[in-house]
């Protein structure tokens, strides 16, 4: 997908600066995760923050291979 520039307010790139460090990502991967939990929540209102991070997570352990059926006992 290509990039598009973008005009944002400076103070909404420092603090994804920050979370981006913490999180090892780049500001502008930071940004667009962010987009994606919004959009997720505005679509899915009922379901946590949680829920939708574990989601994300689990769609990219999938991504790499990482993933192994679960056994009910």
């Amino acid at each position: 997908m290509p990039s598009t520039s973008i005009k944002l307010d400076s103070a909404l790139i420092e603090i994804a600066r920050f979370y981006a460090s913490a999180a090892h990502r780049s500001t502008p991967k930071q940004i667009e995760h962010w987009a994606t939990l919004g959009r997720i929540a505005e679509q899915n209102p009922e379901l946590s923050y949680d829920f939708i991070l574990g989601l994300l997570q689990a769609r990219a352990q999938l991504k790499v291979g990482d993933a192994s059926e679960y056994a009910f006992q």
